[in-house]
């Protein structure tokens, strides 16, 4: 009887805890997005009111103060991950299917060690290291391939453009889309391999018939996680790009983007009043791309487990 009694308060005391902090997120969900909205209001609520963007003197609606900005954002973050997800499959499938074990623990500790670098440093690295050796890049592609619209108009000189800070931010987020897609690789079933293997597939066959399709919906996943902080870096934008506001495709041309996050960290200490209020509006509209992002990863995870279960 003792011991049936402890059992049932543990469990209370468990679900307890567990709905606790489940209302936890939920009310620190609701919180942020109500103070957003609050702050944000006098800005949004008043379209007769102008605002002054980075690298221009005319002051500007509050659409036309945000919206370069959500555009700069989601493009710099679109290329990282067009750069970062098929190299990051490459790594996990490599570390998990191909390295010897012994290679396999030592890449699998370097890729763990890279997420763990401040993105401060990686600013540093781009703005000092890397841009001086992408300078020459740009240049070739601005005159060799202007014809593609992305690398029209001319390339700076500088380095300092969209496109340098969309490959640092591939670079920071690889390690996170690593990290989550080896581990789902290696969830792969043993039976699934083997029997692959034993009618008389390739390792290569192996891995698109049996690993890839199992973790697809990991693939996904790991994929929003990383794109999630492409949207919300901040540091490393701010000490790398050039900033700008305009809808210009050309991500070789300083002076022509600027993200959110990085305007907000430019801008933020010496805002007051309205224009305190302009840049929390638009750190709302980052919020609300962020959680349509995850709103659609999960929807394409659960669509993943419906059609898996369906079959």
């Amino acid at each position: 009887m003792n011991s049936s009694g402890t059992g049932k308060t543990g469990n209370i005391v468990f679900k307890t805890v567990s709905t606790a902090a489940a209302t936890l997120i939920l009310a620190t969900l609701a919180a942020v997005a109500a103070f957003l909205i609050i702050e944000a209001w006098p800005a949004i609520s008043d379209p007769s009111v102008q605002f002054k963007v980075q690298g221009s003197s005319t002051p500007v609606s509050i659409w036309a103060f945000t919206l370069p900005q959500i555009f700069g954002t989601v493009l710099a973050a679109i290329i990282a991950m067009v750069i970062a997800v098929p190299v990051s499959v490459g790594i996990a499938l490599f570390i998990s299917h191909y390295a010897p074990r012994k290679l396999a623990q030592l890449l699998g500790y370097m890729v763990d060690l890279l997420a763990a670098i401040p993105s401060v440093v990686y600013g540093l690295w781009g703005a000092i290291w890397l841009i001086p050796l992408l300078k020459p890049v740009w240049t070739w592609l601005g005159e060799h391939m202007g014809w593609f619209p992305l690398f029209a108009g001319e390339a700076s000189p500088t380095g300092r453009v969209i496109a340098s800070v969309s490959l640092i931010l591939a670079v920071m987020v690889l390690p996170i889309i690593t990290s989550v897609t080896r581990e789902v690789f290696l969830q792969t079933p043993g039976l699934h391999e083997e029997a692959a293997l034993a009618l008389g597939a390739t390792r290569w066959e192996m891995v698109r018939m049996a690993v890839l399709p199992f973790g697809r919906s990991g693939i996904v996943s790991a994929s929003m996680l990383g794109l999630g902080r492409a949207l919300g870096e901040t540091m490393a934008v701010v000490m790398v790009l050039s900033v700008g506001s305009s809808f210009s495709f050309h991500i070789l041309e300083a002076g022509k983007h600027s993200t959110i996050a990085a305007n907000i960290a430019l801008q933020f200490p010496e805002a007051t009043g309205i224009n305190r209020s302009a840049l929390i509006a638009t750190g709302l509209a980052l919020f609300a791309i962020t959680l349509v992002v995850n709103s659609i990863a999960r929807w394409i995870v659960s669509r993943r487990a419906e059609f898996s279960g369906a079959n």
